[in-house]
């Protein structure tokens, strides 16, 4: 089991006492290894699963094989949510073990028809970009890559959906489901109250902040989700649980969830400022607004910005304080009075703990 070097000894000892082993699986993406959590109690149980490929793969079979298991014997896959990272092997370990495989009930029709389903968030996607000013050479670049991106994901068959609330039995444990949709539709926690161990995979990471991706909404409504707004209350119900550690899918475990939680919700305010002051200069699209924060990494990195851009302004137009401008091609951004940014108030909806106390 990796530990990072500035992981606090203590956490990683709890963590070992819970007999739960940390996998970091290798992924060809910018964020790096994928941490999949395997629960030795029975049933066994590994919580996702990192990319499809041979690469995976292989390692996640050494550091089961280091620990004195194999893929075979894995009695419980659960897949905390959509993307490639942490679902792209569960059909291989599912097929190979006979595992029951879990996901939160929405989200399974995407994980048993992932390509297809896949396909569809990113004509979607594509829309979106051209919406907000997105040039049509860049979109079709895109689509190429994330086309390409589709093979590190896999369907499976879910055996075992999982509802909002309910508890799964373990010999020595219950973790209880807990919804959290907005970095995904679908993400998914597993609180253990009796050792305070929150399993949260990418809703809240330590070293990077979780992006709040747009996404198709998975009850199929053609209404866009406000993905940002979703992560934020989602983070105000972590920020309630009393855990002592939090297990990330990437990176190192979090012992001060509420601190880092409060910080974050500093920062989405600070960009949601930030934004309206470059909107009160003149009206702008959201990829206009993208490329005035990030430069060339608005046109390198479009959707992820992009979806940055718009969860941000998405707290401004819920506030009353910008409206969408369409144009019948383009949608813009415009201010709706000259209120200075300091008269903004908490865009957060429902009070920003964080700022309350400041």
């Amino acid at each position: 089991m990796a530990k990072p070097d500035d992981a606090p000894l203590w956490a990683w000892e709890r963590v070992t006492e819970a007999d739960i082993k940390v996998l970091r699986i290798p992924t060809p993406f910018q964020v790096g290894r994928v941490n999949c959590y395997l629960i030795e109690d029975e049933p066994l149980t590994l919580i996702d699963a990192g990319p499809n490929s041979g690469k995976a793969l292989v390692e996640l079979e050494r550091q089961l094989e280091a620990l004195g298991h194999k893929p075979e014997d894995i009695d419980l896959l659960i897949i905390t949510h959509q993307h490639i990272d942490h679902l792209g092997l569960a059909d291989i370990i599912a097929k190979r073990s006979g595992a029951e495989v879990a996901a939160i009930d929405v989200v399974v029709p995407f994980v048993e028809n992932f390509g297809d389903d896949a396909a569809r968030d990113d004509e979607e996607a594509a829309a979106l970009m051209r919406r907000h000013g997105i040039s049509e050479d860049v979109v079709t670049a895109l689509r190429q890559v994330t086309g390409s991106f589709r093979a590190w994901g896999s369907k499976t068959e879910v055996t075992r959906p999982l509802r909002d609330g309910e508890l799964i039995a373990f010999a020595n444990r219950e973790l209880e489901v807990q919804h959290r949709p907005g970095h995904s539709p679908s993400d998914t926690v597993f609180w253990d109250e009796e050792r305070r161990i929150l399993v949260a995979a990418d809703h809240l990471i330590k070293h990077i902040s979780s992006n709040p991706l747009i996404s198709r909404p998975l009850d199929g409504s053609s209404k866009r989700t406000q993905a940002l707004v979703a992560y934020l209350e989602s983070l105000k119900k972590t920020r309630e649980l009393p855990a002592e550690i939090v297990l990330s899918g990437h990176g190192e475990p979090i012992t001060e969830h509420v601190a880092l939680i409060d910080s974050r919700f500093t920062m989405h305010q600070g960009r949601a400022e930030k934004l309206y002051r470059l909107i009160a200069v003149q009206p702008s699209t959201g990829h206009g607004l993208a490329q005035a924060l990030w430069g060339d990494v608005a046109v390198t990195q479009a959707f992820l910005t992009l979806s940055e851009v718009i969860g941000h302004v998405d707290l401004l137009v819920n506030a009353g304080h910008v409206r969408e401008m369409d144009d019948g091609e383009v949608l813009r951004y415009v201010v709706t009075s000259d209120q200075p940014v300091e008269d903004l108030g908490d865009l957060i909806p429902g009070g920003n703990p964080a700022l309350a106390r400041g």
